[in-house]
């Protein structure tokens, strides 16, 4: 088939294209470009019709780009990074430049990847007053409502009249061992594999914590605790065999291929959870936050392990 000179290429194609490079999966993509997988595939074979030229090749569940997908995919992210740029220049001109961001974590894993994020928003937007709310905090809601914070990251909460929860992504909650660890010849473990362990969390109440949450407390499991205010110092408790410990998938990584620890999964089909931003509806359209958020996603399904999109 010839090619056609004319282009058919949108926004809706390049968002698409980019959302299959970072997942690496039709469905995943689908979710994260809020199409069916059926609409999703339909714009493939457009494409691909279009330039005579495969775009992706499916292994089993997982797609990858053939070599016409990744110029479409460069192309893609060129566009979308000067979109992006060119919108926080149309709000700093309409003087929506100025604000505050203040951010609350119940997230202490996210300080990994938070920080890069908080560097690079600064240079976009000098004026927005950015900067973390320090401590923990009981109630994220009532913490937004009475102007505390802006942003609060963590789980899902409730659904509250001037609430917005802002999807992220899901991770995986791995457990951590000391690769000498007797459990280390398993390849999952369960609620019972924890009852006779000092399981080392952050130093939070219990129904913050999923594993505990989802897992061992409905299995009747009451592991003795210890607490560390940092994930290097829960990290450093695991490798001396003080403990055990369940932390996020993408933090682990430089640990496990060093041999520092080792990671297993808990349960069959393994430990998710949700990450979402937080904020009161009337703030959710300022275009700075907006940019922090989409400025989130992207860094983070460019750069961290195992996470997938979350609608």
């Amino acid at each position: 088939m010839t090619m056609s000179l004319v282009s058919i290429l949108e926004l809706r194609h390049l968002r698409t294209l980019a959302a299959l490079h970072e997942t690496g999966s039709v469905s995943r993509a689908a979710k994260r470009v809020h199409l069916t997988q059926s609409a999703l595939s339909h714009q493939i074979k457009a494409l691909q019709s279009h330039y005579g030229l495969s775009i992706i090749q499916r292994r089993g569940q997982a797609v990858e780009l053939t070599d016409a997908g990744k110029r479409l995919v460069a192309l893609a992210g060129k566009v979308l990074e000067e979109i992006q740029a060119t919108e926080r220049s149309l709000a700093k001109m309409s003087q929506q430049a100025t604000g505050s961001l203040r951010i609350a974590l119940e997230c202490h894993t996210c300080f990994d990847w938070l920080m890069p994020l908080m560097d690079a928003f600064r240079q976009h937007w000098p004026d927005v007053e950015l900067d973390l709310v320090s401590g923990f905090h009981s109630d994220p809601v009532k913490l937004l409502e009475e102007g505390g914070a802006d942003v609060v990251i963590g789980s899902e909460h409730k659904r509250q009249r001037g609430i917005v929860d802002h999807p992220l992504f899901r991770f995986e909650i791995l457990a951590v061992l000391a690769p000498e660890h007797p459990l280390r010849r398993k390849r999952i473990l369960h609620a019972a594999d924890f009852a006779d362990e000092t399981l080392i969390t952050y130093p939070v109440p219990e129904d913050r914590i999923d594993l505990i949450l989802n897992v061992l407390k409905p299995a009747g499991i009451h592991p003795e605790r210890r607490t560390a205010e940092l994930t290097v110092a829960i990290l450093q408790l695991v490798a001396s065999r003080r403990g055990i410990a369940a932390l996020p998938s993408w933090g682990l990584k430089n640990y496990v291929d060093h041999d520092y620890v080792i990671a297993r999964r808990i349960s069959t089909h393994g430990l998710w959870s949700d990450l979402y931003a937080s904020t009161l509806t009337e703030t959710a359209s300022r275009p700075y936050l907006r940019d922090f958020l989409t400025t989130a996603r992207n860094t983070c399904f460019a750069t961290l392990d195992g996470i997938i999109p979350l609608e």
